[in-house]
């Protein structure tokens, strides 16, 4: 525990996203740990990788820019969602980001034509797809979930390391994820996009009815969950 700002203190776990083990293990030690949870921020990523070329793997031997950018998050919403809906009103927001490509459900851990910042766009659409669902299976709980690309080309080490040139500061994507977990206005808002502060359309494919269901059995299927979310 370590003292926060005007008597708050910070509690810190640490789990390695790759280890879907360790994401359970995690959220149970939070579960246990704390009396509520009002909030769940999901932004650790693997981007496309300083060798965009070598496709690398997690631990349970998945994609690994799809098992850390949707699987991980996917199942720590799933595993906290009992203290979540405990303490609601409670928001759940997901960093996304507007780079998104079509999920190629017969080649869904990219074994041919691999290449990070395709793993990481398809990745990513897989995030935002799943949220869409979460949100309508969450919509009388009190929960909401929300997606948003926060800003373009972030000064992040990642961006850096894949060879790109940053054009906006880390300060200018936090702006927009702190509204959609602080802001009245947007209390009951869920299963919405947002590219930074404006509403707006995501992928074609997140809308595709057959491939949210392709997605969403796959999900749990790899996260040895059935439709309720039990392990």
């Amino acid at each position: 525990m370590t003292p926060g700002v005007a008597g708050a203190s910070v509690r810190t776990y640490l789990a390695d996203l790759a280890d879907l083990d360790q994401v359970h293990a995690t959220a149970a030690r939070v579960r246990a740990a704390e009396p509520r949870l009002d909030a769940l921020v999901n932004n650790a990523v693997a981007d496309g990788g300083a060798e965009p070329l070598r496709r690398e793997l997690s631990t349970q031997g998945h994609e690994l820019r799809f098992a850390v950018n949707h699987l991980a998050p996917y199942a720590l919403v799933r595993d906290l969602l009992p203290l979540l809906t405990a303490s609601a009103p409670a928001r759940v927001v997901n960093v996304a980001s507007i780079g998104q490509e079509a999920i190629d459900f017969d080649n869904v851990m990219l074994e041919r034509d691999y290449e990070g910042l395709r793993a990481y766009c398809r990745s990513k659409l897989a995030m935002i797809t799943a949220a869409f669902e979460l949100a309508a299976e969450l919509q009388d709980s009190g929960v909401t979930v929300n997606t948003l690309h926060p800003a373009h080309l972030m000064d992040t080490d990642g961006v850096r390391a894949y060879g790109l040139t940053p054009v906006t500061s880390v300060e200018e994507g936090v702006r927009p994820t702190v509204r959609l977990l602080l802001d009245p206005d947007l209390e009951a808002t869920t299963g919405r996009y947002f590219d930074q502060f404006t509403e707006a359309r995501t992928h074609d494919q997140a809308y595709d009815t057959g491939a949210r269901k392709r997605l969403m059995e796959l999900t749990h299927r790899l996260l040895g969950q059935d439709v309720s979310g039990s392990t």
